[in-house]
């Protein structure tokens, strides 16, 4: 039997993963995920770990006011309240340019200590979602500050068949998926078209091509020097958009996930 085994949010973008037990999920996926970016002051352009690898040491978790409390070893925590639409910065992600609250001089006085350089602390409201990337899913569907659609599903069996291709173990946070799903065959997420978790719908719309932050161990913020797991991905996961390990989901609809439930593939 398929079983949802874990979930994890991302409340920063490019942050420190969150194992949860349970969730809700609103038009954007797992409420709360990627709703918060770092940008460059100057351009406006978002940060991730690609560039700036020691992001993977920073906790942003949601807090009682709503807002973020930021961590990091060194830096005294901070907690950020939820901003407002009074101060709005326009700024880039891939190819979208848009307009989002900034959270403000002391967060951003905080972020810039801990990137080294002059940054912003960005929020992403459910009504100034972007849409999904052309071409796949529905005109409809809408993303928040994740790269290009709401969810990422990996299948346990496959990070085990990748691990024994690499001769070690690897954390399933370096691939950050929201769901990982025990109980099938390796790669068998490759052929699913539609599934349901609990009572939400959820649609396979592309696999997910990875990159060199695959590269960054998620307990240490250091690379591999031998670029593992991305260089045995690229001998036999490799196609030509890229090398695929799991899937991009969307959910058609809102509800709770829980780990333990149950998963059927419809399709």
């Amino acid at each position: 039997m398929l079983r949802l085994s874990a979930l994890y949010r991302y409340p920063l973008k490019s942050g420190k993963g969150e194992p949860l037990q349970q969730i809700g999920l609103d038009k954007l996926g797992l409420q709360g995920d990627r709703r918060w970016m770092l940008v460059d002051e100057a351009s406006g352009r978002f940060l991730t770990q690609r560039a700036v690898a020691k992001m993977s040491q920073l906790s942003a978790l949601w807090n009682s006011m709503g807002g973020l409390t930021l961590s990091t070893p060194g830096h005294a925590p901070l907690e950020v309240a939820l901003p407002g639409d009074e101060d709005l910065r326009g700024v880039t992600i891939w190819r979208d340019t848009l307009r989002v609250p900034d959270a403000g001089d002391a967060a951003a006085a905080w972020v810039s200590a801990f990137i080294g350089k002059p940054t912003r602390l960005v929020h992403m409201p459910l009504e100034r979602a972007r849409s999904t990337d052309s071409g796949y899913g529905q005109d409809h569907d809408q993303v928040g500050f994740a790269d290009g659609y709401p969810l990422l599903l990996i299948g346990q069996a496959s990070l085990d068949d990748l691990c024994a291709h690499i001769g070690r173990p690897m954390e399933m946070l370096r691939f950050r998926p929201n769901l990982v799903i025990e109980g099938a065959e390796a790669f068998a997420e490759d052929g699913w078209k539609r599934l349901r978790i609990g009572d939400v719908e959820f649609r396979v719309v592309k696999p997910c091509s990875r990159c060199i932050l695959t590269t960054i161990d998620p307990q240490t913020g250091e690379r591999s020097p031998d670029r593992e797991p991305f260089a045995t991905l690229e001998t036999y996961r490799k196609t030509e958009k890229g090398a695929m390990f799991g899937q991009n989901l969307v959910n058609d609809g809102i509800g709770r996930l829980e780990v333990g439930m149950p998963v059927t593939v419809l399709e």
